[in-house]
């Protein structure tokens, strides 16, 4: 993990406050960020870092604010493959795992 990241999570920790992080741990295929990418993202919807961009990212984070407001981790699975990425313009084709842990 980089260290911005460490300073952003450490940043919410010390104000009190909740975030969710959202980190890739597997891919197939062809995707936009590979295992390791990370984004944090605050109660408020705003993020910090990325995994990728576009409706996947977006999906994320929602999943994310889900997370937050469940107080609960998990995984999810992004797929940027058959017609709905395609209607979706993503161009990628592939399968994102994505740990969603509340820091």
């Amino acid at each position: 993990m980089d260290e911005a990241m460490v300073k952003a999570i450490c940043a919410v920790q010390q104000e009190g406050g909740q975030a969710a992080l959202a980190s890739i741990i597997a891919t197939r295929g062809s995707t936009p960020r590979k295992a390791g990418a990370k984004m944090l993202v605050y109660r408020d919807g705003r993020v910090f870092g990325t995994i990728g961009g576009g409706c996947a990212e977006a999906e994320v984070r929602l999943q994310a604010l889900t997370a937050l407001d469940e107080n609960r981790s998990f995984t999810y699975k992004v797929s940027m493959s058959g017609d709905t990425a395609a209607n979706e313009g993503m161009a990628c084709g592939g399968i994102m795992e994505v740990l969603i842990q509340v820091v």
